[in-house]
């Protein structure tokens, strides 16, 4: 399947009804400082280059981030260090992401997520993450290029082993560790780091000095 059909089918997606339920009950709603936006609403596509060899996996949408703007990480605080990051590294145009329309181009990186649509608390359930997981196995499935992925977080890392799983390249997951900074030497390689949530940027879990860290490693890996 291209990646521009696999994106279709993401958006039209309603598998989960609490998930279709509180995206767009988000997107009526709004949040005070977006009042005047016409929220996405939707499951969120994947973006990037199709050509990539980096994969970044992520959780799922931010509520009033990629479910108003549309695009992965874009509109909120997570967007802020994951771009910077990825521009320090040269795998985006610009270090900043706020709209659809704000010019942003990725080279050499795509970027999906264990969870298409935004979920309430931030925390998918398990079923919603199975229902999920076709979308990322059609991805590792088309994606013949990709030689690293960056797993933003625990529950992506977990995504992530239960594809190659899926796909016979490692017998079981509980083999493989999470730790920030973490490369395991699979086929691609998996590496692994906290994902940029504010909970863990504004504790100091996660400094933008240890995000750049991370995509300079995949830089010189890729």
């Amino acid at each position: 399947m291209k990646l521009s059909s696999l994106n279709r089918s993401i958006v039209s997606c309603a598998k989960c009804p609490r998930l279709v339920d509180h995206r767009q009950l988000v997107a009526v709603t709004k949040r005070r400082a977006w009042k005047d936006w016409e929220y996405w609403g939707k499951p969120v596509p994947s973006f990037g280059d199709p050509a990539a060899r980096l994969l970044i996996v992520g959780l799922a949408p931010g509520a009033h981030g990629a479910n108003r703007t549309g695009r992965m990480f874009t509109g909120d605080r997570s967007g802020d260090f994951l771009y910077r990051s990825l521009y320090r590294a040269g795998f985006a145009s610009q270090p900043e992401s706020h709209s659809l329309n704000d010019g942003l181009k990725l080279h050499n990186a795509w970027i999906t997520a264990a969870a298409h649509c935004a979920p309430p608390g931030n925390k998918p359930t398990p079923e919603e993450l199975r229902t999920c997981r076709p979308w990322l196995e059609a991805e590792f499935e088309t994606m013949r290029d990709v030689r690293v992925i960056v797993a933003l977080g625990k529950i992506a890392f977990d995504a992530c082993l239960s594809v190659l799983k899926q796909e016979g390249k490692i017998t079981r997951a509980s083999d493989y560790k999470f730790g920030h900074g973490v490369l395991h030497e699979l086929e691609p390689r998996l590496l692994c780091s906290y994902h940029p949530s504010q909970q863990n940027t504004s504790t100091g879990r996660l400094t933008q000095e240890m995000l750049d860290d991370v995509f300079l490693h995949a830089a010189r890996l890729v």
